[in-house]
């Protein structure tokens, strides 16, 4: 059985996380204390109907019963429950934003005189343990509902294995580099297409961008470097066991040298054989 456990920050999209999740197939249920997932576990495992794919939400709304999530995990490794941590994150000042315009109560505002901000702060101070021990990090801060369901599907669309998957991400510098990335590359040293007026509307995704950009002895020096590193890195990573790897490509606004380069390293992935995905988050900003 497959068994997501899904939490992280009071506002970054949890329950978005759980509609997507349902979307594909798992049985959901939110808002579960922790000392219950164990037992949940097993009447999933041994319903008739055979549920194969359960996402249950457990946070902060739970208290004090929020403080035995690390020995229910415990206790589920030992007794050889398989389970993986989904936990979804946003900057601060976005958290504080989302609050402010639905005006929703913040679980534990009562606890810091009602200041948002405080909340948040303090929030993320006690789910630091948690993050650090979660399998899949999204973070929501620039992601649209329709890009967060877009990364939910891409992560548990099809049945989790022990292999590796790439996620290849382009993203703007302007808007800030994903907080979730293992691995960030800076291309804004390559030639920049947006400056030759026929390309600048343009995108990575476009042929033209794509010729202009690989045509760079800059560019052709950085692409066999960079691919020769992730070809390097990615079985040491498989054999420290890790589910996920984010590689995050930057330029400028997101929309040509990065799209194009990201593109480039998803196709040469899946050429490989890796399992491999690409979002290209400010394509259309």
């Amino acid at each position: 059985m497959e068994f997501i456990i899904v939490t992280g920050l009071s506002g970054a999209g949890k329950s978005r996380a759980i509609d997507a999740l349902e979307d594909i197939g798992f049985y959901c249920v939110d808002n579960i204390p922790p000392k219950l997932i164990t037992t949940f576990y097993e009447l999933c495992r041994q319903a008739k109907d055979g549920l194969e794919r359960v996402a249950v939400v457990t946070d902060i709304r739970g208290g004090d019963f929020f403080d035995s999530l690390f020995e229910v995990l415990d206790k589920m490794s030992a007794e050889q429950q398989g389970y993986k941590i989904l936990f979804l994150d946003a900057k601060d000042e976005e958290l504080v934003r989302r609050y402010k315009e639905t005006r929703r109560k913040h679980p534990l505002a009562e606890y810091t005189q009602w200041s948002i901000e405080r909340a948040v702060k303090l929030e993320r101070e006690k789910l630091k343990p948690v993050r650090e021990r979660s399998d899949y990090i999204i973070d929501t801060t620039l992601l649209s509902p329709a890009q967060l369901k877009e990364r939910i599907s891409g992560l548990f669309l099809e049945r989790s294995s022990s292999a590796l998957t790439v996620n290849c991400v382009s993203f703007g510098f302007k808007y800030g580099a994903p907080s979730e990335a293992d691995l960030v590359f800076d291309v804004r040293c390559l030639p920049n297409p947006y400056y030759v007026e026929e390309l600048k509307y343009l995108t990575g995704l476009d042929e033209p961008v794509r010729e202009y950009v690989m045509k760079w002895e800059q560019t052709q020096g950085f692409v066999s470097r960079f691919l020769a590193l992730i070809d390097y890195m990615l079985p040491l990573y498989c054999n420290e066991g890790k589910s996920q790897l984010m590689v995050a490509i930057g330029c400028t606004g997101g929309k040509h040298r990065s799209v194009a380069l990201a593109q480039l390293l998803y196709n040469h992935l899946l050429e490989s054989g890796q399992r491999a995905r690409v979002q290209h988050r400010d394509i259309q900003k």
